[in-house]
């Protein structure tokens, strides 16, 4: 898949190669953004992401005819998401990094889908919501500034809680799968404000990374790391008997 990119911000600015992973949910995608195109590959199922997300990798590289120390940057989707998704995208970067001698740029996951909802539906009030599981959300929000540095401002950090803890606001859209994963508790929005379908993209993170590439944002491979905002991967036993019986 081919896309053009049109941003102010890279009006007067040299567009660097970035080269993107993203892998933090089932869909397994990577990305290249080169003269202001973008060509991506995907995978669909989480068990396999680490056995072929390498293969789509190649075909990028063949069909841009470049090396990949042509690359200024390789960037991953750095999390919150799946934990073993999120592990396998920074060290696959981090290898690819060591080995063409390249600069890693991490990209937090929710902000990857708030630049995929301001592409979509033109969102600039974003609330990304992902499923984590344990009948728990990863969410942040995000607002654009379009006036000023053309760029995504925090306007509440990545956290981990309950779906229902997530505040929501007239002004912004909620996107992500914690829409449908924790339906009973998005019903009072307004079914205009919501899109589940929208999530993070390989094509989002390399977007990111080439504006973060033009503020010096990147870092060693070596201190590259994904994003974890919980400790524990699965509930045990007795805390899952314990959910049922509520």
């Amino acid at each position: 898949m081919h896309q053009t990119i049109h941003h102010l911000f890279f009006t007067f600015h040299f567009m660097p190669t970035i080269l993107a992973i993203e892998t933090s949910t089932e869909l397994a995608s990577v990305a290249l953004l080169r003269a202001g195109k973008v060509t991506t590959r995907e995978s669909r199922g989480a068990q396999t992401h680490s056995m072929t997300v390498l293969g789509l990798v190649q075909e990028l590289i063949t069909e841009a005819g470049i090396t990949l120390s042509a690359c200024d940057a390789i960037a991953f989707g750095s999390g919150p998401g799946s934990f073993t998704g999120a592990r396998t995208a920074c060290g696959l970067a981090q290898g690819l990094a060591f080995g063409a001698q390249l600069p890693v740029i991490p990209i937090v996951t929710l902000l990857a889908i708030a630049e995929a909802a301001r592409n979509q539906v033109l969102a600039q009030h974003v609330i990304a919501v992902l499923d984590a599981r344990m009948a728990e959300v990863y969410s942040a929000e995000y607002e654009f500034d379009d006036v000023h540095n053309h760029e995504w401002k925090m306007i509440a950090e990545p956290a981990l809680s309950a779906a229902a803890e997530v505040e929501s606001h007239v002004s912004a859209i909620v996107c992500g799968n914690g829409l449908t994963a924790y339906a009973s508790d998005f019903q009072h929005l307004n079914q205009s404000q919501c899109y589940p379908a929208i999530m993070p993209h390989a094509s989002e993170i390399a977007q990111l990374a080439a504006r973060a590439w033009l503020r010096k944002e990147y870092c060693h491979p070596r201190d590259a790391s994904p994003l974890y905002l919980r400790n524990k991967v699965a509930l045990t036993t007795n805390e899952r008997l314990a959910g049922a019986q509520k």
